[in-house]
């Protein structure tokens, strides 16, 4: 039967690939084994296609339709929050201090596509629009305007070109991994500024053959003198700047790897009747924050996911094998009526109904959980030869997507991998899973597209690889880069100063602020110094700090765990400060940055605090405690 909407990789064939015959050869044990891990995914689109089919529902999303040119570029600077570049009379005020925290990869790739962007203003006949050299400082937009011929390049971007096109025409120079040695996974440095340096190097490869989780390459992130940042570290006003900076530095990392970042333009969403399947995620947030505040992954959500943890984890099979459609059809609409009553009975739902519903709700989500923008990106992922630059590009794109997606992605995450950590028991490994779940995440029927002939295996797996690079490296994918924090605390600092530019160019900006980081480094010489760390919320008192460079933040923590039971503080919350046992618990205690260069900073256990007092010389030292959620959101 046909259907209103096709979904991405509906038009894959139907049978599954065992039904090919294996050519006899010195491959065929190993194309035979390919054939048979991808069999999940193949019936995992059946069961979703069949359900479906029953239903004949319509699109919950506009079609995708093809922008003209630079309407994609304007768009970009849109989200990269650079709008104001796009104006006839544009200032440089607005834009000004963002554009001096890049780097000069990303600084490149802002230029190109401003460039392009200017061209297709200029092809359309309409006002001039101000040109890329008034920002960066190269030419004058007078002199381009009266240029006939193309401008001549950057050095910066027309070296990266150059690089880029020698890549295209040559094979990757690839050493194969070893999986059981542990690699340095560099934060500190843009990944577009490392991928530069490795441009004319060898690149090291990863056998796409191995399905077993435990012999993927192990990564390893150093940690510096100011420790390693989490998502959920940063207040939400810090976190409200990082997608920004990330989706410019995920398409510097892209313009050097000679890869296209592809985005689909947003669409509108259809209103729905219903109260929990289909329904946005901003939507059922506000509505079961009503009922439960601060809640960041949805109730409903919550609910199957501690269902199938309590009574579903040892059940073989339990998401490969499909429930009934009739049933989960049923227990949809029970839900709909009876979640928010409390009525509904857990204990009655049979596990692989419950695991359908799971997937369902994926499904049915009015915009895809990776969003309709950047499935497109998150699927060009496996394009990348390298392992590290693809979970560097991952990375980002998880930094891009919508706090609501991305809580929810992360619970989706944490209970995949308790699926595996019981292999044993349900028969479902790191390979079994991310087939299953890779239709499911990456099929939407808002979102048609053709499969180009031939190339259905390749996209499958390739799918699968992404969700399952997702379930293992899940720890890493949810880091904050040391260099997206250090440019979120530049944005801070300027944004403070008020600096007044009128006409000057960007590099003045770059060196007022390289002079005042001059300062800052003088102040280093110092060989110690006395702050006060404040507890408001737990003492009356607050704690004096002799900081030297091996003061770090876990042996503050010691001591205001020493100074409590000994010296007779006063105590404001007894009751949930200490432990039955009459002692406070170190681990329940966290320190914090407050202002200066950032909003709330929950700080790592291994951070030094010197280093991080000349970094940010103005900001307050709080301690509070843990807050004790179910789930680390």
């Amino acid at each position: 039967s046909t259907r209103n909407c096709p979904c991405k990789m509906s038009q894959l064939p139907p049978k599954s690939p065992l039904a090919s015959p294996v050519s006899e050869g010195t491959n065929s044990r190993v194309e035979a084994l390919d054939n048979l891990s991808m069999d999940s995914f193949w019936l995992e689109v059946e069961n979703i296609k069949q359900s479906a089919e029953t239903e004949q529902e319509e699109c919950s999303l506009a079609d995708v339709k093809t922008q003209e040119e630079g309407e994609a570029e304007a768009e970009w600077l849109q989200d990269a929050g650079l709008s104001d570049l796009l104006g006839d009379h544009a200032s440089d005020n607005d834009n000004i201090v963002l554009l001096s925290t890049l780097t000069r990869t990303q600084a490149a790739a802002v230029q190109r596509r401003l460039d392009t962007y200017s061209r297709s203003r200029r092809r359309k006949n309409k006002h001039p629009v101000r040109d890329v050299r008034d920002i960066f400082g190269v030419a004058s937009s007078e002199e381009k305007a009266t240029e006939k011929e193309e401008p001549s390049p950057d050095p910066v971007w027309h070296n990266l070109r150059t690089a880029n096109a020698q890549r295209k025409t040559q094979d990757y120079t690839c050493t194969v991994r070893n999986p059981g040695k542990e690699e340095v996974f560099n934060m500190d440095v843009a990944y577009s500024e490392q991928a530069a340096v490795l441009l004319k190097g060898s690149f090291l490869s990863e056998s796409r053959k191995s399905k077993d989780g435990n012999a993927l390459t192990k990564f390893k992130i150093p940690k510096g003198r100011l420790g390693v940042t989490r998502i959920g570290d940063l207040s939400a006003q810090d976190m409200k700047k990082i997608p920004t900076l990330a989706l410019i530095e995920l398409t510097a990392l892209c313009d050097i790897l000679g890869f296209e970042l592809k985005r689909n333009k947003a669409a509108k969403l259809k209103t729905t009747e219903k109260r929990l399947f289909g329904v946005p995620l901003n939507t059922l947030l506000e509505n079961d924050q009503k009922l439960l505040p601060n809640t960041k992954v949805p109730l409903l959500l919550q609910a199957l996911l501690s269902c199938l943890e309590k009574r579903g984890l040892e059940t073989e099979g339990i998401l490969r094998v499909s429930g009934s459609q009739t049933r989960i059809k049923n227990l949809e609409q029970k839900l709909e009526r009876e979640f928010y009553t409390g009525l509904f009975r857990w204990d009655e739902v049979h596990q692989n109904d419950v695991s359908g519903l799971l997937k369902r709700f994926i499904r049915e989500l009015p915009a895809p959980l990776l969003t309709a923008e950047y499935l497109p990106a998150f699927a060009a992922v496996q394009n990348i030869p390298d392992l590290k630059q693809r979970l560097q590009a991952l990375n980002l794109l998880i930094l891009i997507l919508p706090e609501p997606n991305r809580n929810t992605l992360k619970a989706i995450l944490e209970f995949l991998s308790k699926v595996v950590a019981r292999e044993n028991n349900n028969k479902m490994n790191l390979w079994n899973v991310s087939t299953v779940m890779a239709p499911n995440l990456f099929m939407h029927k808002g979102l048609p597209n053709k499969i180009p002939e031939g190339k259905e295996k390749q996209l499958a797996e390739g799918a699968a690889d992404v969700v399952r690079m997702m379930i293992h490296y899940q720890d890493l994918l949810w880091t904050v880069s040391s260099f997206l924090v250090a440019q979120v605390r530049k944005l801070n600092e300027s944004n403070s100063k008020r600096y007044q530019f009128c006409d000057k160019r960007i590099k003045n900006l770059l060196r007022k602020i390289h002079a005042d980081k001059d300062k800052v480094e003088k102040n280093q010489a110092e060989p110690s110094k006395v702050v006060k760390v404040h507890a408001s919320l737990l003492l009356k008192d607050s704690l004096e700090v002799h900081l030297n460079n091996a003061i770090r933040v876990a042996d503050v923590l010691r001591q205001f765990q020493k100074n409590l039971c000994q010296n007779g503080w006063n105590i404001v919350n007894t009751v949930n400060l200490l432990k039955c046992n009459n002692s406070t618990d170190c681990t329940n205690l966290l320190l914090y940055e407050v202002g200066g260069n950032i909003g709330e900073h929950c700080l790592d256990p291994d951070t030094y605090l010197l280093d991080l007092y000349h970094i940010n010389p103005h900001a307050e030292w709080i301690i509070k405690q843990n807050p004790s959620y179910p789930r680390m959101f």
